[in-house]
């Protein structure tokens, strides 16, 4: 292991990360958005508009994120449509999660009793403050698990990221090894990295479960 080597790079690492850390926030972001619409309009079988979510949701989750990155970055541009290659991470990223944040949340949404919504009409609460106050409070302690699984995984998607020319993680590795040849080196680093960003979503994620668990609810 050529420590030095380690020592010299750490900082362009460091770089990698934090481009690949801003993308994967506003991407999760972005999704969890998505996912949370769509999963209350599949729940609701809004017409015309479920139809749609439900073909977004197969589509998303049945192809691959490259694949998405590619028709993006690529196909796009064939129509007018132009973006740059943080943009399409980002665009990528919440294409794909959106279609798994709204099967998490319809799911939890659906656990949730109906006897929770009907109790709620009879104190006198409208349809909007049974949904925020009462069914999506129950409905996110539920999805707390797939919820914090499904963060992790998207961060994990971000490898991908490299396909087009993006200078994350995956990239900066693949730059150094085809360069200087230390691939042990460049994918140490790799892995060192990964687990900065991924082991504290992990913690926290178990911890936001316990505490759910322990207001009651889920239950």
């Amino acid at each position: 292991m050529d420590w030095k080597f380690i020592a010299e790079y750490i900082p362009l690492y460091q770089e990698a990360a934090a481009l690949t850390v801003k993308i994967g926030i506003a991407g999760i972001a972005a999704a969890i958005g998505t996912g949370l619409v769509c999963g209350m309009i599949g729940y609701y079988r809004v017409p015309v508009l479920g139809r749609i979510v439900s073909a977004y949701v197969e589509l998303s989750r049945n192809t691959p994120l490259l694949i998405q990155l590619f028709f993006i970055y690529y196909g796009l541009p064939k129509i007018g449509i132009r973006t740059d290659a943080k943009a399409c991470g980002m665009a990528g990223l919440a294409f794909l999660g959106g279609g798994y944040m709204a099967e998490t949340f319809r799911s939890g949404i659906e656990a949730v009793d109906a006897i929770q919504e009907e109790s709620a009409c009879s104190l006198g609460l409208n349809k909007v403050q049974t949904i925020w106050y009462v069914i999506l409070p129950q409905a996110l302690a539920v999805s707390m698990p797939a919820f914090v699984a499904n963060v992790i995984f998207l961060l994990k998607e971000t490898s991908v990221f490299s396909a087009v020319s993006l200078m994350d993680l995956m990239f900066t590795a693949k730059d150094l090894i085809g360069i200087y040849y230390n691939t042990t080196e460049s994918l140490f680093l790799l892995v060192i990295f990964y687990l900065l960003i991924l082991l504290p979503v992990s913690v926290l994620g178990s911890i936001l479960e316990r505490r759910a668990r322990y207001a009651g609810f889920g239950t």
